[in-house]
């Protein structure tokens, strides 16, 4: 797996184009996109799509003690079946480790923009209440009946009143 100069991402191998410039640096391309990006001199912390510019606007984690153990070690170590076993089982380990730390991570970034989108839909809210209907409740609702059925019959009481006064 070749890792993007441009991108950060992992290209599979004998893929992408290999640009070396004249003081031997050596830039690898997973695609040409990333390609085309270099040589228009983007910058690759500015450019939305690459993984520089998420780690460095707090997209994705950054600073985790799981990528320290990623490094390169140029010391050869003579081969033990138990050692490997076990490197095996560490690598396993770290990255049930880094799996959940990124879950918690995106848990976290995404909680401050729910909180945000809450705020957003109480200003709306304020600013547009006059189209909202109150809230009825049980309570309100027997009162109201219980007042128009008052009403009927304060008005019936009238009538026979006002009837009663005419035969007299």
């Amino acid at each position: 797996a070749v890792v993007s100069t441009q991108s950060g991402h992992y290209g599979r191998a004998g893929h992408g184009i290999n640009f070396v410039r004249n003081d031997c640096k050596m830039f690898r391309f997973c695609r040409s996109k990333c390609h085309k990006a270099f040589k228009m001199k983007r910058n690759p912390r500015k450019v939305k799509w690459t993984k520089a510019f998420r780690k460095s606007h707090g997209k994705e984690l950054a600073i985790d003690s799981t990528f320290d153990l990623e490094k390169k070690r140029s010391v050869p170590v003579k081969y033990n079946r138990e050692l490997w076993k076990n490197t095996i089982h560490a690598m396993k380990r770290i990255q049930e480790i880094r799996a959940k730390r990124q879950n918690q991570f995106i848990k976290q970034r995404l909680k401050a923009g729910k909180k945000l989108e809450l705020k957003d839909d109480e200003k709306e809210v304020e600013h547009h209440i006059h189209l909202i209907e109150p809230k009825v409740t049980v309570e309100e609702l027997y009162n109201a009946a219980l007042n128009k059925t008052k009403q009927k019959l304060q008005e019936k009481k009238k009538l026979l009143e006002v009837e009663s006064m005419d035969m007299d």
